[in-house]
């Protein structure tokens, strides 16, 4: 992405990935965010970012999905559940509880965190099970939406799902295009994935879409037609939160 966190959050997205790492050979335990790259910032100060924002925006609901785990050991794992715990406190949403906004806002819960290890999910009563993501792995738009066609024929998850609408670079992509980018085969693929985005229903019926992932968020009205979703199950004058409904929820990311 490149907004930062309180830009994509005040643009309008509530799912955040956070894929974390630790660097080898780093005799520190700070943890960091990876994706090919590690980023210069630790996953502690990001954290507190978003509790920064959430704390001037209290109706505020986000997802803070904690995956991919890279170099992380069982003590890692121990000190980042303690930073999840110390910096966002009662805000997070323990699984027990159904998480409707109502029921969030009652509880003045803001924060739901899957994390991508199940012992430590068994061992946490804050932490919830990771959410299945449908990555297409494509190269090309309509390859993309071909997959997503097929997994909502087969049926949605019954709890948290992510549709990802991320392209990716294989090597021969690369060869055949040397002089593009991922964002610019984002870019392109845009229009396309606008008109999908558009035809989706959030809700629990089989072919529902739950929450929608997407790279460069900051290009185009993508932020803005997944929360214009909820409008189908939730008339707008009900829709107190900016991010959604309060019965279902479509999450952009």
């Amino acid at each position: 992405q490149v907004l930062t966190v309180t830009e994509q959050l005040e643009a309008g997205v509530r799912y955040l990935d956070f894929r974390i790492a630790h660097k080898a050979n780093d005799p520190s335990v700070n943890l960091y965010f990876v994706h090919m790259v590690y980023t210069t910032v630790t996953v502690q100060d990001i954290l507190w970012e978003v509790l920064r924002w959430l704390e001037t925006h209290p109706q505020e609901v986000v997802i803070l999905a904690c995956r991919n785990f890279d170099g992380l050991t069982k003590k890692l794992h121990c000190l980042l559940i303690a930073y999840i715990k110390e910096i966002f406190q009662c805000k997070l949403c323990p699984r027990n509880v159904v998480p409707t906004l109502r029921a969030m806002w009652q509880r003045g819960h803001q924060v739901i965190v899957s994390y991508e290890e199940d012992a430590a999910v068994e061992e946490h009563r804050e932490l919830w099970p990771a959410m299945p993501y449908w990555w297409g792995n494509k190269t090309a738009t309509r390859a993309l939406i071909r997959y997503l066609a097929l997994l909502k024929r087969t049926g949605r998850p019954e709890k948290f799902f992510v549709a990802g609408i991320n392209l990716t670079e294989n090597l021969r992509y690369i060869l055949v295009h040397p002089f593009g980018s991922l964002k610019k085969m984002t870019l392109q693929s845009l229009p396309c994935l606008k008109i999908w985005i558009k035809q989706q229903y959030p809700g629990p019926k089989k072919d529902c879409i739950n929450i929608i992932a997407g790279d460069f968020i900051g290009n185009g009205d993508f932020v803005n037609d997944v929360i214009e979703l909820n409008t189908k199950i939730n008339p707008p004058l009900h829709c107190q939160s900016k991010g959604a409904g309060t019965e279902s929820i479509s999450f952009s990311a």
